[in-house]
C-alpha cells in the first residue's frame, strides 16, 4: 500500500531543502487549501512555519503529502482511515517507503548513478531531525507565551 510507483506520474521532486505551499500544491497535484486541511488532520504532517506564519515543507513533508495523497485519491480512504493506516503502519514500512521513494529521485537516469542513495538516507534523517526540532521549539514557545 506505500508503493511509491503509485506517484508515477507526478513530478520529481527536485534537489531542494524547503519548498513553499504552491510548489508543494504543484509536486503532489494537491489545491493548498487541501494541505492546510489535510495538516489538521494527519498530525504527522508539519511543515516548517517562518516569519508570517509562511509554510515551508520538507522532503519527507512531500514524501507524506504523496502517500497521504494516495491513499485518499488512489485507494479510496476516508480521512480517518488514512489516518489509521499511517499510524497503523509500522515505522519500519513507512521507513522503506521514504527512503524507495527518495532513491527514485535520486538516480540519475542517464547513468543510473545510486552513490547519492546513501546521502539520501542521511537528508531523510537529518530533515526528520529539524522536524522534530522544530516541534519542540513551538512548544517551549507556546510554554514561554503560556508564562508571559
Amino acid at each position: 500500500m506505500l508503493e511509491p510507483s503509485n506517484n508515477s506520474q507526478l513530478p520529481e521532486i527536485p534537489a531542494k531543502r524547503y519548498f513553499t505551499i504552491g510548489e508543494v500544491s504543484e509536486l503532489c497535484q494537491v489545491k493548498p487549501h487541501v494541505l492546510r486541511y489535510w495538516e489538521q488532520e494527519f498530525t504527522q504532517l508539519k511543515p516548517v512555519k517562518r516569519r508570517g506564519n509562511r509554510r515551508y515543507y520538507q522532503r519527507q513533508d512531500v514524501l507524506l503529502i504523496r502517500q497521504i495523497r494516495t491513499l485518499l485519491y488512489e485507494h479510496g480512504f476516508t480521512i480517518g482511515g488514512a489516518r489509521q493506516q499511517l499510524q497503523n503502519s509500522s515505522n519500519s514500512e513507512l521507513a522503506a517507503y521514504l527512503v524507495q521513494a527518495t532513491t527514485f529521485s535520486s538516480v540519475d537516469p542517464k547513468t543510473h548513478d545510486l552513490s547519492s542513495h546513501h546521502q539520501s538516507k542521511h537528508e531523510i534523517k537529518k530533515a526528520e531531525l529539524r522536524a522534530h526540532l522544530g516541534e519542540l521549539i513551538n512548544e517551549v514557545e507556546a510554554v514561554l507565551k503560556m508564562l508571559n
